[in-house]
């Protein structure tokens, strides 16, 4: 796949405006799911569906998912998105589940990412912590090149 230089952008998925400051990188959410369905929380193809679903309700772009069901329970997944991540760890024994997203850009939304994962997951208690990220000075200002890569065989 060819990379273009608006893959370059310090925001993907914001086109090919001209890059400009912004106070924020993104938003990170972190999301603790209490007395959920232990089923769901151990089925490793229903979490796929339910991660899959999240980041396109946020918005984001799904570029991988990886998932892996432990012995003798749980399952860990991570989205790798185009504007950043979904992480998923899962104790069904405790009916509980940790959410980590992250998104890059102001076109998404992952506040819709938690809502999908805390339905899904039929929790009867969440919480829910979501603050910014700032903008540091280097990418606010600047513009990104790719690196000069060497590889040696």
């Amino acid at each position: 796949m060819e990379q273009s230089l608006s893959a370059l952008h310090p925001h993907p998925g914001w086109g090919d405006t001209a890059l400009q400051a912004t106070d924020m990188v993104g938003k990170h959410c972190i999301l603790e799911l209490y007395e959920c369905d232990p089923s769901r929380l151990d089925d490793e193809s229903f979490l796929r569906t339910t991660i899959t679903t999240a980041a396109k309700r946020a918005g984001a772009t799904l570029l991988n998912l990886i998932t892996h069901r432990f012995e003798p329970q749980g399952v860990t997944g991570l989205a790798l998105l185009a504007e950043s991540h979904i992480s998923i760890h899962t104790w069904p024994e405790s009916g509980y589940a940790a959410v980590d997203v992250f998104t890059c850009g102001d076109h998404t939304m992952p506040e819709q990412a938690c809502a999908v994962l805390c339905e899904a997951l039929l929790a009867k208690r969440h919480a829910l912590k979501s603050f910014l990220r700032e903008t540091p000075a280097e990418i606010a200002t600047g513009v990104r090149e790719p690196s000069a890569v060497s590889i040696t065989l």
